[in-house]
């Protein structure tokens, strides 16, 4: 998975409580993050030790600019 802030549509909404933002601060450029990675991250935030990522990237299908979780 690739991670780009600068494409995020939550960036000035969510971004203090997105897990990228609490572990890297706020990294310029693109992070990639792979499956081992990102299921080692939804255990941290599961278990309530770092935010869910809160990534919607620009252009989403639906572009509402809600995360998937809280589209549903």
């Amino acid at each position: 998975m690739l991670i780009d802030c600068d494409d995020c549509v939550m960036r000035d909404l969510a971004c203090a409580n997105c897990v990228v933002t609490v572990l890297l601060g706020s990294p310029p450029g693109a992070v990639e993050v792979d499956d081992l990675e990102q299921r080692a991250l939804a255990v941290l935030a599961d278990s309530g030790l770092v935010p869910h990522l809160r990534l919607v990237p620009l252009g989403l299908p639906g572009g509402d600019g809600r995360p998937a979780s809280a589209a549903s």
